[in-house]
């Protein structure tokens, strides 16, 4: 994650209110802002792979699929506050009813699955404070799914019945990873799809 923006301490609604006129993506964390890197081209393409796939198999259903411009709020509603989380994931899927943080319509809090492609800029902070905020602040949560962009791997967090979560990880690019509650697989040589791995680029370039 970036450096924020500034040391001013901002609330919630001031934060939405400049996010809804900025033309570029900005995180907020317990008050700070934070500007959302550029993606390099390996990182878009398992993007759109990923939102292809995923949004083909979900055709039908009641479930659906929003890509990496929307934005999902993990914290308490408390628009004067300045604790909580809203961040860009790469991918999310929302099943049946969508319900929003307030009237404009531009934060989902309900999803269902949430997939990040993790980069060198964002792996720590998508593994630590955006995985535990996930966990303590959507109840409708399911699956939480992380995709390496330097290699084949796909790691898969699904809540049981009990409400534990159950790690998984997929590394050969002849494997899939299933999200059983929404009837989804993600076969890696799908996500991959034209993807060249940086060791690949190496030796193309030698």
């Amino acid at each position: 994650m970036s450096l924020p923006q500034s040391q001013i301490t901002v609330s919630i609604e001031e934060y939405l209110a400049r996010e809804r006129e900025s033309e570029e993506r900005h995180e907020f964390l317990d008050g700070q802002i934070y500007e959302m890197a550029g993606e390099n081209p390996r990182h878009g393409a398992i993007c759109t792979n990923l939102t292809r796939i995923v949004s083909t198999q979900l055709l039908g259903t009641p479930c659906q699929a929003f890509s990496k411009d929307t934005k999902v709020r993990s914290g308490p509603e408390a628009p004067q506050s300045t604790k909580g989380l809203f961040s860009y994931p790469d991918l999310v899927v929302v099943c049946g009813e969508i319900k929003f943080h307030d009237q404009p319509q531009h934060v989902i809090i309900n999803p269902t699955v949430i997939i990040e492609v993790l980069s060198p800029n964002t792996e720590a902070f998508d593994r630590g404070v955006k995985w535990l905020r996930y966990q303590t602040w959507l109840p409708t949560l399911i699956h939480y799914v992380m995709v390496s962009q330097n290699q084949p791997q796909i790691e898969h967090y699904s809540r049981e019945a009990n409400g534990e979560w159950r790690y998984s990880r997929v590394n050969q690019i002849e494997g899939s990873v299933t999200l059983a509650s929404i009837g989804c697989t993600l076969k890696l040589a799908e996500v991959y799809d034209r993807v060249v791995f940086p060791e690949l680029e190496e030796l193309t370039v030698q």
